[in-house]
């Protein structure tokens, strides 16, 4: 499998494009991570409320107990004191469901953060890094044939190379035509030169 070329300076520029693939989707994830981090913290209230609400009901629920050994009136003031029991219950309640909104926040923007480049990468760097590898494979097998290979490749880059380019090579396309071998090795070498790969 050929996944990079064999000249200088599509290489580089293949190492280059991979390494900033490679850097979009660090700071992805980096800036994902750290945007969680940042509204993880807006949970702090809501662990203030779960803890008054509970610290309350505590001191609630201890009070009715308390007040329920109260000769003639302990029933009555035990049910009066639940009752601010449940408000604590009410106010633990708001904190865990402020909580429960800020961790599917953070969960859901880490997720957006890095899926969308990530995305955005698979969608186009990616479709191009496959299809070089294989032209690129195909051609170093082509080469590697000898003659019959040379010959393909020469065909390949009739059909592919510009006009201005082939109109450049002088009467390349007779010579093919008639197997001359030195027509189809400037043929043989336009396609593989394309491709970043050492001629024939």
């Amino acid at each position: 499998m050929k996944v990079y070329a064999e000249r200088p300076n599509r290489l580089l520029r293949q190492l280059l494009a991979d390494l900033a693939a490679i850097a979009v989707a660090g700071l992805a994830v980096w800036l994902a991570l750290t945007v969680r981090d940042t509204v993880l913290a807006l949970r702090a209230p809501g662990d203030r409320l779960v803890d008054a609400g509970t610290a309350l009901r505590g001191t609630f629920d201890t009070a009715a107990d308390k007040a329920s050994h109260v000769p003639l009136v302990g029933g009555s003031l035990a049910d009066a004191l639940h009752t601010g029991s449940d408000a604590g219950i009410r106010i633990s309640d708001a904190g865990w469901q402020q909580i429960s909104a800020v961790e599917d926040l953070a969960f859901w923007l880490t997720v957006v953060l890095i899926v969308v480049p990530v995305l955005f990468l698979v969608l186009t760097w990616l479709p191009l890094r496959v299809h070089y590898t294989r032209q690129a494979t195909g051609a170093v097998r082509l080469r590697a044939l000898g003659e019959h290979g040379h010959d393909l490749l020469a065909l390949r880059a009739l059909s592919t190379q510009p006009f201005t380019r082939l109109a450049g090579v002088g009467p390349v396309g007779d010579g093919w035509r008639s197997a001359d071998p030195a027509a189809v090795r400037v043929l043989a070498g336009l396609e593989l030169r394309r491709l970043g790969l050492r001629e024939v």
